[in-house]
């Protein structure tokens, strides 16, 4: 007899790339009502996983089940069908169309021929007064917060009445209110009798909504945990084999003088027509981590671009080491003493169809250690590539041979950040460096980071990740709307604080109420 108690069953699932064995003879079980979250190292298998799950991979061996049956899922209409949807970490949202539309986009209901808006935008606004969402249903998806586009994404799951839900990473770029009403929401979901995927590296996110965990390593599942019965600790040594230093351990901040400058900078979106940097002025100096905070699409990724000579500059002057580089090319500023850990790996990191060893001497290869009279020396770049495969831990199924688009997206990105780091630059900015990464590689990079910073280099840093923000910077800049809101030091603000000025409360508005709040006390 079956077990019906399980709402899915995948049972040694195994899948293989070229080189890897992604998943093997994994098997896990989720049960109705319940939130099960899947904890891994980058490489783990876990995306290859839930892939699998939603119809985009076709495993070489093992068995899916729903409700003790057992399913075939060749593609995701086969998920759809079986009530299985997923948000996944980057939305899958069309910009210009409203929030009505995406959300029945494919799923339209029709009347004679055409889509019958009035019944959907019904069944819509029922989910959303159900689940206290907040949403214009006739607004366009680019005008919305990315907290909001997020609900539309999980309301595409609840129109389909998807009673399986896959969460993959889904409070990246969430501001920490927007992180806790997400948690919410998920509660409420397994209340409603949903069953939920949850894949995240966060371990508090873990501990506050899961009830178990299975934890990967190495494409095999090294344990299946209760919750209740577990904590951080542990679940970080199971995820990567080893005791692991949640808390950093860091020198007194003592600053020298400023390496970069960055005076009344303006930068112009001409596609969209607005400024999306506004009189910005800052300095980052030598031995220091200065990190700008702030939710995604205000402005951080635009200044980064200006600085790096990704983006043109409008108006204003960025110097470093004394050198005005406003108009200087991206391998002058490089020469210069710049390195750069950027937002899109993809875009602006890697080229993906070159090997592990081409992408990790981008920044080298006209050096003269590395080409003579145009040609490059194949046995010094082959031992330089070793040697920051090691020094990274940089995991590929063919070593310095292997193409960089068939790596995970978190050895991609210590591909990258090893690169950066080892040419021992005197200005590292570091743009959203540990986004995606396990526990294990967080805590790898962040000891970089402070090593650079104690060894007297000056570190700009952007993080979406206030955990990181607070345990990282030395003095904390927030931007919304393209402006500086607030200055600030970690030891001097709140979590609760720093997510209103991320949400557009001015610094010294805030102490306004906050003073007035405290003489309405005491009166």
């Amino acid at each position: 007899m079956e077990n019906n108690n399980y709402a899915i069953e995948m049972i040694g699932i195994t899948k293989e790339f070229p080189g890897i064995i992604a998943n093997d003879d994994v098997t896990i079980r989720l049960k109705h009502g319940e939130i099960l979250a899947l904890l891994g190292e980058n490489g783990a298998g876990k995306s290859t996983l839930m892939s699998i799950l939603f119809g985009l991979y076709t495993p070489e061996k093992g068995e899916i089940k729903k409700d003790g049956v057992v399913i075939k899922i060749k593609n995701p209409n086969d998920a759809t069908f079986y009530k299985i949807g997923m948000v996944h970490q980057h939305f899958m949202l069309i910009n210009v169309f409203t929030v009505l539309d995406n959300i029945i986009l494919g799923s339209e209901p029709n009347k004679k021929g055409f889509i019958n808006r009035k019944l959907a935008k019904e069944k819509i606004q029922n989910l959303c007064d159900k689940y206290g969402f907040n949403l214009e249903l006739n607004a366009k998806v680019e005008d919305l917060t990315i907290g909001a586009q997020q609900k539309v994404e999980i309301l595409k799951m609840l129109y389909r009445d998807n009673d399986i839900l896959i969460f993959d990473e889904p409070t990246a770029v969430l501001t920490p209110q927007e992180i806790d009403e997400l948690m919410e929401i998920m509660k409420n979901l397994v209340k409603e009798g949903k069953s939920i995927i949850f894949i995240t590296h966060k371990l508090d996110e873990i501990m506050k909504v899961a009830d178990e965990c299975v934890v990967l390593r190495k494409g095999k599942v090294t344990g299946t945990v209760e919750i209740k019965n577990t904590t951080k600790e542990e679940l970080s040594e199971m995820m990567v084999g080893r005791k692991v230093e949640l808390k950093l351990d860091k020198a007194p901040y003592n600053p020298k003088e400023p390496i970069l400058q960055v005076k009344d900078l303006c930068m112009h979106d001409k596609s969209r027509k607005i400024d999306t940097v506004k009189h910005v002025t800052f300095d980052v100096r030598a031995g220091e981590i200065l990190c700008i905070a702030g939710i995604d699409g205000n402005g951080q990724s635009e200044l980064i671009g200006g600085i790096t000579g990704l983006l043109p500059v409008k108006s204003g002057e960025i110097i470093l080491n004394n050198v005005n580089m406003t108009k200087l090319s991206i391998r002058k500023r490089n020469i210069l003493g710049l390195s750069h850990i950027p937002e899109d790996r993809h875009k602006h990191g890697l080229i993906l169809d070159y090997s592990l060893e081409e992408n990790l001497i981008l920044q080298k290869y006209f050096y003269k250690d590395y080409q003579k009279f145009h040609w490059i020396n194949l046995k010094n770049r082959g031992q330089y590539a070793n040697e920051l495969i090691s020094d990274f831990d940089i995991r590929s199924g063919q070593g310095k041979e292997t193409k960089v688009r068939s790596m995970s997206g978190g050895n991609q990105q210590k591909a990258i950040v090893g690169r950066e780091i080892e040419r021992d630059t005197d200005l590292l900015i570091a743009a959203q460096p540990t986004r995606g990464l396990d526990v294990g590689a967080i805590e790898y990079i962040h000891k970089q980071l402070l090593k650079q910073r104690d060894s007297g280099k000056a570190i700009l840093l952007v993080s979406l990740e206030l955990e990181e923000v607070f345990g990282l910077a030395d003095r904390i800049l927030v931007m919304h709307g393209g402006e500086i809101v607030a200055e600030c030091y970690p030891n001097e603000v709140t979590v609760q604080q720093l997510g209103l000025y991320m949400g557009g409360v001015k610094q010294d508005k805030f102490k306004e109420a906050t003073e007035d709040g405290k003489e309405k006390n005491n009166d």
